[in-house]
């Protein structure tokens, strides 16, 4: 049951939090990654102050971004930088505007929220500036394209899965994997009661769309993913169903969600 219990003409479940036997319930948080939970693009991040050639200075063709990084991840190792290299750059990526403030937020209220992130960013990359934020244990699962070390030492990327979304590049559709991450939970017998998406992107803005009228959209104000609710409000009212909250800090997104406990709804 994925809305508002008091809506529904239901009794809250939050009335048996902390009773014995009672089963708080289950949100589902999903986080995007580069310009979202950090401030910059990670990939424009590895690459700061270091010479590109002509070919890999060119912008991509459309679809194609994940290709792109996996030469220049290759040319980077060429060059000599290793794990240590790209770890420290992770690691030292600013967060957010009040990224650290909803993680406290999320860590105190752990037992009532489950977080992903979903991210066309990479494995390593993200790991290593979680680890490093103290945030790691809050993600119940990441979903991002697969990084490693070869044995020359160079940071080799993946793309993530292959789909048939026509909006999405051609290496992750985030809409695909949240359906069928709903699905898998649901088969678990995890019902959420509410989903709530902070992102950015275009590429958020395709999930989002699977939102229902008991659900939360969080798009960054001024970025894609907030222009594109825009424009589907303003051609197609009602066809957008979640409630859009835009935020410049995410200190306003623990703000709401705790003011949502704070009504016990």
């Amino acid at each position: 049951m994925r809305r508002c219990c008091q809506a529904a003409g239901l009794p809250c479940l939050f009335k048996g939090v902390g009773m014995a036997g009672a089963r708080p319930p289950r949100f589902l948080l999903v986080f995007d990654f580069d310009e979202t939970i950090v401030d910059e693009n990670s990939d424009d991040s590895v690459v700061r102050g270091r010479a590109l050639p002509e070919r890999l200075r060119q912008s991509p063709r459309e679809g194609s971004y994940n290709e792109h990084m996996q030469r220049v991840l290759a040319f980077l190792g060429e060059q000599g930088v290793r794990a240590g290299d790209f770890r420290a750059v992770y690691e030292n990526i600013p967060l957010s505007p009040g990224m650290a403030e909803l993680f406290q937020f999320l860590s105190k209220h752990h037992e009532l929220f489950e977080v992903i992130l979903i991210s066309d960013a990479n494995t390593f990359g993200i790991e290593a500036k979680l680890r490093a934020a103290g945030a790691r244990s809050l993600f119940r699962k990441i979903f991002s394209n697969p990084a490693s070390f070869d044995r020359r030492g160079f940071l080799t990327l993946g793309p993530y899965h292959s789909h048939k979304c026509l909006q999405c590049p051609a290496n992750m559709c985030k809409r695909k994997i949240l359906t069928e991450y709903l699905a898998e939970r649901a088969q678990e017998e995890v019902e959420f009661q509410r989903v709530f998406y902070v992102g950015d992107g275009a590429n958020d803005f395709c999930p989002s769309g699977t939102l229902t009228a008991a659900d939360v959209a969080f798009p960054r104000k001024g970025y894609p993913m907030h222009r594109l609710i825009q424009e589907m409000q303003e051609k197609q009212p009602g066809a957008f169903q979640a409630a859009v909250v835009p935020w410049e800090s995410a200190a306003e997104v623990a703000r709401y969600l705790q003011e949502l406990l704070r009504r016990k709804c």
